[in-house]
C-alpha cells in the first residue's frame, strides 16, 4: 500500500510534514540507495515495514508470500518518490530499485531492529529483482 503524504504547513522557510501520527515505531533507519542498486528481496514474517522515500524515485516490486515462503501472486511493479509512504504487511514480499539516486526511511513495528535485524528478515529464494 502506498500513502501520498501531504504537507501539514509551507512558508518561507521550507515545509512541515507529518509522516507518523499516534503510531510510534520500534525501529528506523536511513537507507541510501546509488542509481540502479537493488535492496530489499525479503518479506517479514511478524513486522510490518514502512519505507518513507525522502528523495529520488525507485521502481518498487511487491508479491505476496505463502506459508511456504514461495510468490504467492503476480509481481506488481510501481514507481515511488518523494514523500510516498509505503507499507510492507508480514508475508507481503519488497524490493526496490534506485531509477535515480535515492534516500529513505525504513521504519518498523516488531522485532526488526539493530541487533534483531535479521530476526524476522527471510530472504527470497526466488528475487523480485
Amino acid at each position: 500500500m502506498i500513502k501520498k503524504k501531504k504537507i501539514n504547513q509551507r512558508d518561507s522557510r521550507g515545509y512541515i510534514l507529518d509522516i507518523f501520527v499516534k503510531e510510534p515505531k520500534d525501529h528506523c533507519t536511513i537507507v541510501t540507495f546509488k542509481k540502479n542498486a537493488v535492496r530489499g528481496n525479503h518479506f517479514h514474517k511478524k513486522s510490518t515495514q514502512y519505507s518513507f522515500i525522502l528523495e529520488g524515485k525507485l521502481n518498487m516490486y511487491t508479491s505476496r508470500i505463502n506459508k511456504k515462503s514461495q510468490l504467492k501472486n503476480k509481481i506488481k511493479k510501481k514507481i515511488v518518490k518523494e514523500n510516498d509512504l509505503i507499507i510492507h504487511k508480514p508475508f507481503i514480499s519488497h524490493a526496490f530499485k534506485a531509477i535515480t539516486k535515492s534516500k529513505l526511511l525504513a521504519f518498523a513495528d516488531g522485532t526488526r531492529g539493530g541487533k534483531n535485524y535479521e530476526k524476522d528478515t527471510f530472504r527470497l529464494k526466488k528475487k523480485l529483482i
